[in-house]
């Protein structure tokens, strides 16, 4: 394992604000809203403030006071952080992100969850966390060779955590953190003590009698899905199809690529004019960053390509069953884009053992409502200690 630094060179931040300026935009209709993208006035601003008031080595340097390292695991250099806790009873933890998201999404969970007596907790709940970015996403490296599906991941975060000496761990993550997490609960029963995500995709079953007493709440979450296939999914199509044709565009463009992921923001999570009600200006910009910097457009959407190119792949990667060992929590959020059915939820997870609902917050819980993942995974976990 490698000590890991980022310093990013100067010639690269040029060229950013090069062709910042350069930006050749599109027209737009009138009136449209968010309805048909993101719309232009709000993204030349944000591309303007990206140019001149963002400050990309002040991001770096906050970043390069947590403690990050690179290790090769099947043929791949993995980044992660690892911030161990103070108290030495500490339970160790692997956070997974995914898509448009990174490890940047940990930040503000860092501190109460490894050191909760200096964020008003109970230093019995502290844990050792370890922050993997996943493979072609930021500091990880892009994979040379096909085949790295979700539960390649998987077993490479098993051998991560064997590599750190961590015997008995548990893991958490949203989005592709979520099947990645339920994954390595299968791929190494003998060390997962729990699995713990934000994010749950439940599927209506074949037996029509499976609809029969649904509440509204459920029928709500089911019709929000149907149109969320229909309106919301072309991201998934394209990345799941021709990651290579779109990362010519994205790899060229840093206006195309901060648009391809804002869009995300405004979409999924708990926000009525913009992204920036939900997420921190600065924060976006520096994911965007990220992903522009690292040159990671195009490889990090080839996870979607590996795992979910055909309707059947996509449901085997999503919708289990999870015939775990480990007991499974699960933290529902309103804004997320997959709203999950609970019935459902108990026919595909025989170890679930928490099920909690929020009354707010979307897809990136640990970036937009911290206090309350942290809580939720702590009253997780205290059973399993």
């Amino acid at each position: 394992m490698r000590p890991f630094r980022i310093d990013i060179p100067q010639e690269a931040l040029d060229d950013l604000h090069r062709r910042l300026d350069l930006t050749r935009w599109p027209g737009e209709l009138p009136d449209v809203g968010w309805s048909r993208g993101v719309p232009l006035d709000y993204l030349r601003e944000l591309a303007g403030y990206w140019r001149t008031g963002y400050d990309w080595r002040a991001a770096e340097a906050r970043l390069n006071r947590l403690p990050q390292h690179v290790t090769e695991i099947d043929g791949v250099d993995v980044h992660f952080l690892h911030v161990r806790s103070p108290e030495p009873t500490a339970v160790p933890m692997v956070l997974t992100h995914g898509w448009p998201g990174s490890f940047l999404e940990f930040l503000d969970v860092i501190g109460p969850l490894t050191d909760p007596a200096a964020h008003g907790g109970d230093p019995r709940d502290a844990f050792h966390l370890v922050i993997p970015s996943m493979p072609g996403y930021g500091f990880s490296a892009a994979p040379r060779q096909t085949g790295w599906s979700v539960d390649r991941v998987a077993r490479a975060w098993a051998e991560l955590m064997r590599r750190l000496g961590y015997d008995r761990y548990v893991a958490q993550g949203g989005d592709w953190g979520s099947p990645v997490s339920l994954k390595l609960g299968l791929a190494d029963p003998d060390h997962v003590l729990g699995v713990h995500v934000n994010m749950l995709a439940t599927f209506p079953p074949q037996d029509p009698a499976a609809f029969e007493g649904l509440p509204e709440e459920d029928l709500a979450r089911l019709r929000f899905a149907a149109h969320f296939e229909q309106d919301g999914a072309g991201w998934r199509k394209i990345q799941s199809t021709r990651p290579q044709t779109l990362a010519y565009a994205l790899t060229d463009s840093p206006v195309g690529q901060l648009a391809w992921i804002v869009e995300k923001f405004w979409e999924w999570t708990e926000s009525s004019k913009g992204p920036e009600d939900a997420v921190d200006r600065d924060w976006l910009l520096t994911n965007a960053s990220l992903y522009w910097l690292t040159g990671t457009a195009g490889s990090s959407a080839q996870l979607y390509y590996e795992s979910n190119r055909l309707d059947e792949e996509f449901v085997a990667t999503w919708a289990g069953p999870w015939p775990l060992r480990a007991p499974v929590g699960v933290a529902v959020f309103p804004q997320d884009a997959v709203r999950p059915v609970r019935r459902w939820a108990e026919t595909i997870l025989p170890t679930l053992t928490r099920w909690t609902e929020f009354d707010r917050g979307g897809h990136f819980a640990a970036l937009e409502q911290p206090e309350l993942l942290v809580g939720d995974v702590r009253e997780f976990v205290r059973p399993l200690r």
